[in-house]
């Protein structure tokens, strides 16, 4: 009987065996065939490696890997950039009490009449618009300025003039006598210009010649009451480049080198904000001042303030509150110039313009571009809301005579 079992288990034993025999050669088999069918790895090269490289990296990534970009847009630019030094000579009087015939006995009539002259010296930047020799700064930068040397990155000094000054704009343009051999850089149009593009300021920094900082355009039309410069009309450019004292009057370039705005104005509170005037307002403003010596700009002679009727409504439900006010959208007036051309037309405080030609005004920044828009002497139909009427009234708007 135990035969057959033993038999049994010595078939059952040789079926395995047998199948582990085969599963061995038919790996080993693979194996030999494998590396034949098989072609061999092709040869990579330095330059191979490179082009693979290049070909998988994200724009992103190149962009910020590489500052090829920077440099040449800087040197696309670079050698039209200036600097703008520039003194002024101020005289001191003496303290009118001195003139008191009690001081006279003592000091005698050789006392002093004026302290001597003291000259207070600035710096700020620029860039040279044409061959000829005209360069575009800021106005702050030359106002008032008794001597202007503007200084070349080549080491070259040209005494400038100043051609013109708009304090609205706060543009200025200045002229050198050098020749026809001046370099001239390239203008942009701040029309194409988007948030997220690249923003690189050039100028001189706390007086650190020649100095590059790179960042993005944060925002655009950001106004100048926004920005807190009342007596100013400009719509900015905002970039997160670093601009400091000296940057002033100097270029804000794109990625391609081209002139997108003038570097005009820091915040002193904030970090990281910048401001630059369009370069297609510049360069409006330069012919004219090129060819006028200024810029007239029209005015009405009201200050206001952006009215929405929740802002009214906040003041309305105040018991202490002088006056009650229309709970409209609208430019609420919240002062009227004596004699301006608002004064003239029956334009009270307390009004709230709520539309000027047929268009509709909801803020007071776009009341102000409307009327730098308009011509001088042209007359605008304004609808006003005063108190619980609706009053139309034509302003003839006059020549703004002092930026302040």
């Amino acid at each position: 009987m135990r035969f057959p079992k033993l038999s049994r288990s010595l078939r059952q034993l040789s079926s395995h065996v047998l199948a582990i025999a085969l599963g061995v050669v038919l790996t080993v088999s693979s194996l030999q065939v494998l590396p034949s069918q098989a072609e061999p790895a092709p040869t990579v090269t330095a330059e191979d490696t490179s082009k693979v490289i290049a070909q998988r990296q994200s724009p992103a990534t190149a962009a910020i890997s590489s500052t090829s970009f920077v440099t040449a847009a800087v040197n696309r630019v670079g050698t039209a950039v200036v600097r703008i030094d520039t003194e002024r000579t101020i005289t001191r009087r003496v303290d009118p009490s001195f003139d008191d015939p009690f001081f006279r006995r003592f000091f005698g009539d050789g006392f002093p009449q004026q302290m001597p002259s003291e000259q207070l010296r600035g710096l700020g930047s620029g860039f040279i618009l044409d061959k000829s020799g005209l360069v575009l700064t800021n106005a702050h930068v030359v106002d008032k300025a008794d001597k202007v040397t503007v200084r070349l990155k080549d080491g070259r000094t040209f005494e400038g003039k100043v051609q013109g000054i708009d304090e609205v704009t706060d543009l200025a343009v200045v002229k050198i006598n050098a020749g026809n051999d001046l370099p001239v850089a390239p203008l942009g149009s701040s029309s194409n210009v988007q948030v997220g593009d690249w923003a690189i300021a050039v100028g001189n920094p706390l007086g650190f010649d020649n100095t590059v900082t790179l960042g993005i355009v944060s925002t655009l039309k950001r106004s100048s009451a926004q920005v807190g410069i009342s007596d100013k009309r400009l719509d900015f450019i905002q970039t997160d480049a670093a601009i400091n004292p000296g940057n002033s009057g100097g270029p804000l370039l794109n990625g391609q080198g081209e002139v997108i705005g003038i570097n005009t104005a820091i915040r002193p509170d904030a970090m990281g904000i910048g401001f630059a005037i369009p370069i297609d307002k510049a360069k409006a403003i330069a012919t004219q001042l090129q060819r006028d010596g200024k810029v007239a700009h029209p005015y009405l002679g009201v200050q206001m303030l952006t009215l929405t009727p929740d802002l009214a409504k906040q003041n309305n439900v105040d018991p202490n509150s002088p006056i009650q006010i229309p709970e409209v959208n609208g430019v609420f007036v919240m002062r009227v110039v004596p004699n301006s051309p608002a004064a003239s037309a029956g334009i009270r405080r307390g009004d709230v313009i709520f539309q000027v030609d047929g268009k509709a005004i909801t803020s007071a920044e776009q009341l102000q571009n409307v009327v730098e828009d308009s011509r001088l002497g042209q007359v605008l139909q304004v609808k006003v809301q005063r108190g619980n009427q609706t009053q139309q009234l034509s302003i003839r708007t006059a020549e703004l005579q002092n930026a302040s």
